[in-house]
């Protein structure tokens, strides 16, 4: 070969590999920023929510649980077809679909005043929220190997950061104005987020780089929905790695109840959930290291340290000593270093297992599986510590042991036959 072909191939090589990087650090920066603003709008209002339908809206238990419940049924049932969905639209613009649902689902929020509307609202939060994270983890999956683990941490850090700031956040507007402002701010910052996605407009690059997530047509047919959902049914090997999987979801949301109900206040309650994230966040870049989250190992290490937090939880109390907050403290701990574990994990299992145009269908069926998860755990977890301190050892027992068993299910990692 002429050695003018030979160089003549290197600019375009790196032009190619330059555009791709460009194209990836935009999608980063706008997962990032959507982020922030999502989660501002979110934490700010579900810290208080309940609290506002008790007190100024007057609500049974039963009917706010029901509120809460319908919002998750929703998101979980509608998560297979809307994931799919996601491959059809492309992710950038389900993710402005989102936004726009969840901006409506606040905005309701902020002028309902009958369980009619709470009700509206919580169909719409669901329906937004089924859209909104596999949407932007499709975002993530659709950037290069090299570059996805930090895209991944970056998202789970500014979540995590934001979720602790913004409860304090929303407390600041509830004082000053009301829950109606809260929840129209909240409807803001998910427009924000909405406006965010637009600057991810699905663009080609030239030759082999293009990507099939991001870059393909807008334009879907319901057939190729339902194309996307059966590719994933049909798919065994998957679907044990999701519900070997799913556990781990339960074992990372379980600490929102068993905390408050082993008779912590809310002050320690806080200080939980504020190390736990910090935990989760500080792990991150180790994660995104070497694409060590992608090792399963890490996950089965994942699994067994979130459950080893609930082994510190069995013996406290909820007293008010000092050896009880050291305990509460390692067990946030713990809790966090797991979850970062997991999350990251089953991510980063999941972008290099499934093919490139059925990523936000993968992703849609693997939440289902988990959000059903953690809904039968919670009832569970519920009637066990009605049922008195015995019964809720052995909820905490069970959780206890649940971690290993699914490390155990998870021993191989999630490859695709060739």
């Amino acid at each position: 070969m002429p050695v003018g072909g030979t160089t003549a191939s290197h600019p375009a090589a790196s032009s190619r590999t330059a555009g791709r990087d460009a194209t990836d650090r935009r999608a980063i920066a706008v997962v990032v920023g959507v982020q922030v603003a999502a989660a501002l709008g979110y934490y700010a209002v579900m810290g208080h929510l309940v609290a506002h339908l008790r007190r100024d809206a007057g609500l049974p238990a039963g009917t706010i649980g029901l509120v809460l419940g319908t919002r998750f049924l929703v998101q979980s049932a509608l998560q297979p077809p809307l994931g799919a969905l996601i491959d059809v639209l492309g992710a950038p613009r389900a993710g402005l679909l989102a936004c726009a649902l969840r901006t409506a689902s606040f905005a309701l929020l902020a002028t309902a005043d009958g369980p009619l509307g709470l009700f509206g609202a919580a169909c719409l939060l669901g329906a937004g929220g089924s859209l909104y994270v596999p949407a932007v983890q499709a975002i993530i999956a659709g950037t290069s190997p090299a570059r996805r683990p930090v895209g991944f941490a970056a998202y789970l850090v500014s979540g995590q950061v934001t979720a602790v700031v913004a409860p304090f956040a929303g407390l600041a507007v509830l004082k000053g104005g009301g829950f109606g402002p809260l929840a129209a701010g909240a409807a803001l910052c998910w427009a924000i987020a909405g406006a965010l996605f637009l600057v991810q407009r699905p663009r080609p690059l030239p030759g082999p780089e293009a990507d099939p997530v991001l870059d393909r047509p807008g334009a879907g047919t319901g057939m190729e929905t339902f194309r996307g959902m059966a590719a994933v049914v049909r798919d065994r090997v998957f679907l044990r790695f999701a519900a070997a999987t799913a556990a781990g979801m339960l074992l990372a949301g379980e600490t929102t109840a068993v905390v408050p109900l082993k008779g912590f206040g809310p002050g320690r309650t806080t200080m939980f959930f504020c190390v736990a994230a910090a935990f989760t966040a500080m792990v991150q870049p180790w994660c995104a290291a070497g694409s060590r989250a992608d090792r399963p190992r890490v996950l089965q290490a994942g699994l067994v340290l979130t459950s080893a937090c609930y082994l510190v939880l069995l013996p406290l109390d909820g007293g008010g000593g000092a050896p009880e907050a050291v305990g509460l403290v390692a067990a946030a701990a713990l809790g966090g270093v797991g979850q970062s574990l997991v999350q990251s994990s089953i991510f980063q299992s999941i972008a290099r297992y499934a093919p490139p145009d059925r990523v936000g269908a993968y992703l849609g069926v693997s939440s289902c599986l988990s959000g059903m998860t953690v809904f039968a755990g919670d009832f569970a977890v519920g009637a066990l510590f009605d049922a008195g301190s015995a019964a809720a050892a052995t909820a905490l027992a069970a959780l206890a042991v649940l971690g290993p068993a699914s490390a155990m299910a998870c021993a191989r990692p999630l490859t695709r036959r060739s």
